[in-house]
Order: structure tokens, then sequence, then C-alpha cells
């Protein structure tokens, strides 16, 4: 197969490969770029591998970064522009299901395909176009087949996450995994234990945000994946009710979470924030989650959401809640919604017309908790449309806080 389009990213590359292949080498664009090319999606990272020692790649051109060069890959920089170029290699003794113990640089393209995952991955292609498929790849992209290059046993067994990648790209490409790739994933799934959670949850909010997130969820129930994810080692009856739900596909990564913490049996916000810690997720997530779970949780109560409520959401954790909850049917318009937030008196804590400067200056408190505590009222109170949002009516609104508090 030769491809006579190639996307623009391609073409801004080839001198790339042009230099390296003037100064007798070989050198091959690989990996996802190809595969995606292949099936019209767009690409991310151009990806070069070469037959050159990194050294010998280091004096082919004037600028380059040692990004890997332990695992033969360099970073050449060519009109503001970053290219991964990597040494053919192979790899032996993976004790730790991870990371080889042992990588050592070869001359031939052969060795370093093998090495990789499935066969889709396992194509290179020349400058000109033409696709270099030593593993039956094109027969797998054209199927919708994902095969494990070689021995899947032994593929899963240099790099476990790879049995994660394969149900996330079973959700993303909606392709079937092979009967022999399936049956190593699932008589190796503990491996996965092996895998820091960060490298795991990539894979598993990819497949979530997938083109066939059920496709995906399902080849991790068959293959008993799932019993090794955070928090999932019980909960089949969860990803069941996913894989149950109609054809869905959520926007953000942050809807994904929040759809399933909703259907995870979590009693409070602290469970929440305990769930969604073991999957290392970043503060902001979680804040965000949280804020979209306390509006599913007021939404599927009461059907609709009161001035607090709205205000302590905002409009980010306002949508995601509500693209959610009109998923599983409990939803509101989202114009109403956004318009009754718009309507609040104030959007903003910042934007109470009093701080605790002017309590102070009005020596209605001195410095403690009890100037938090006057200001949440008075906010509440604003919030409320109880007292305008003007200094003057606020003062005397906190004054009678603080007075009643000192009784």
């Amino acid at each position: 197969m030769i491809l006579d389009q190639l996307p623009i990213e391609f073409q801004q590359a080839k001198p790339i490969i042009e230099t390296i292949e003037a100064a007798g080498f070989d050198a091959y664009f690989v990996g996802g770029s190809v595969r995606d090319t292949i099936l019209g999606q767009p690409i991310h990272d151009v990806d070069i591998a070469t037959s050159a020692f990194p050294a010998e790649v280091k004096k082919l051109f004037k600028r380059t970064v040692d990004t890997g060069i332990e695992h033969g890959t360099v970073m050449i920089l060519d009109h503001g522009q970053g290219y991964e170029t990597t040494t053919f290699r192979t790899e032996s003794g993976y004790q730790d299901f991870r990371r080889p113990d042992q990588v050592t640089f070869v001359r031939s393209l052969k060795e370093d395909l093998k090495r990789r995952d499935f066969t889709i991955n396992a194509l290179a292609m020349r400058a000109n176009g033409e696709v270099i498929d030593l593993f039956a790849g094109l027969t797998d992209l054209q199927n919708g087949i994902l095969r494990a290059v070689g021995v899947a046993e032994e593929r899963f067994h240099e790099d476990a996450l790879r049995m994660m990648r394969a149900v996330r790209f079973a959700s993303q490409l909606g392709f079937e995994i092979e009967p022999v790739t399936r049956q190593a994933i699932q008589d190796n799934a503990e491996l996965l234990t092996k895998i820091a959670i960060e490298r795991t949850r990539v894979e598993w909010e990819k497949l979530l945000m997938g083109t066939e997130p059920k496709r995906g969820l399902t080849a991790l129930l068959t293959t008993g994946l799932y019993r090794y994810l955070p928090q999932f080692a019980d909960q089949r009856a969860v990803l069941a009710q996913l894989v149950a739900l109609p054809d869905w596909h959520l926007p953000t990564i942050e809807s994904t979470w929040t759809l399933l913490v909703w259907l995870l049996p979590l009693p409070n916000q602290a469970a929440l924030r305990q769930s969604l810690k073991a999957w290392k997720t970043s503060n902001d997530l979680i804040e965000h989650v949280t804020a979209a779970w306390l509006v599913l949780t007021a939404l599927k109560a009461n059907g609709h959401l009161t001035a607090p409520e709205l205000f302590n959401a905002g409009t980010a954790a306002l949508t995601t809640a509500n693209t959610v909850a009109n998923l599983l049917g409990f939803g509101q318009p989202m114009s109403t919604l956004l318009a009754d937030y718009a309507a609040l008196p104030i959007q903003h804590k910042r934007d109470l017309a009093i701080n605790g400067g002017d309590l102070l200056k009005n020596h209605l408190v001195t410095p403690g908790p009890q100037m938090g505590q006057i200001l949440a009222q008075t906010l509440l109170a604003v919030v409320q449309g109880q007292v305008p949002n003007e200094s003057k009516q606020l003062l005397d609104f906190a004054r009678m806080v603080a007075d009643t508090k000192s009784d």
C-alpha cells in the first residue's frame, strides 16, 4: 500500500527522514500516526524509527534533545517542531512487567516492529507513503481486529499496561479483540496491579472517552480486567449498568467521572473524594466532580435547584451534572438552569460588596473564625435575595449577625 495524500504533519517531517536516509541509514514513520492516517483519522505525534544509533542521529542535526537516549530516543528540533526519533531496538528481561531490563540497538526494522504491542501499531511508512506491513496489520485494520504481535502473553509480560491499551483501543477504534489476545488478557489480568495508577488512569479515561465506550467496557468485563482497577474490584454491576445505558458518549472527562461516581454506591462527599484520590486524579477534577455530584443529588431528589445550590455549583459543574442527569433520565433544560444561575444576585463570593477588612474597619468583629462565619451568612443572604448586595445594607446585616452571635 502507498498513501498518495499524506497529512501535512508527515510532509513537514519528511526532511528529517530524507536527511537520515541521505547519510546511509533507514528511517520510517511508525506507530499510531501511520495507523490513524490509514483509518482516515486525525493524527497527533509523528514518531520516527531509524537504523541510525542515537549518536549517529545527533551528528546529523544541529538541534537535538536527549529525551530518552538510554532507550534510543532523541528529539530532533526542526522549524519549531519536535520529532521523537528512536533507534531500532530489541528488549529483554521484563522483571517488573513494565520496563525492559535490557535494551539493545539493532539495524533491523523487523526486529524493532516485532516488539510492538498490536499488529495495527506495528506498521511503518516510508517518506514516499509506502506502508511496510510485516505482521498483517493492514488486514486487521480492514477487518476491525485487535491482535497482539506474535505471542500475546509475551507482549503483556513485557508491559502489562498493554492489556488496558487493548480495551481502550476497542472503545477508541470500535475494534474487536481477537480470541487468542482476549484469552491472554484474561489469563494475565492480575499483572495490571504492577502498573502505576497514573498510567492505568490515562488508558481508562481514553476508554471512557472513546467512540464506542460500551465495546471497551464489555471487553473489560469479559476479560476480568476490571477487578484490578482502583475501586472496581467488586463493582461488576456498576460497569454492567454503564454497558446497559442507551448509547452514550460524554463530552468531557469530568462528565465521565461524574457518571462513574454517581453509579458507585458512595454515601457522601468524603467517600467520593476518597474514590477519586484512589485513581490519583487532580485536585481540580475532584472539586469539579464533587460539585457536579451535589447538583445531581439535588436534581434527583427535588427536580430543581435552590439558589444556594446553583451558586455553589457554578456553570461548569452545572453543565457537567445536567449532561449526566439527562443521560440518566432526570435532567433539566440546560437553558433553564443557566438562566436561573444568571439571575442570581451574584455569581461568585468575590462579588460580595463587603469583605473581612470592612468588618474589621467597622469594628464588627476581631480576626478569627467568627469573621468567616459572618461573611458566609451574609453571602448566603445575598444569594437568597434576602439582602441587597450593597455595602451599607450588608454591614447592617453583618452587625445583626454579630450581635446574635455575641448573645
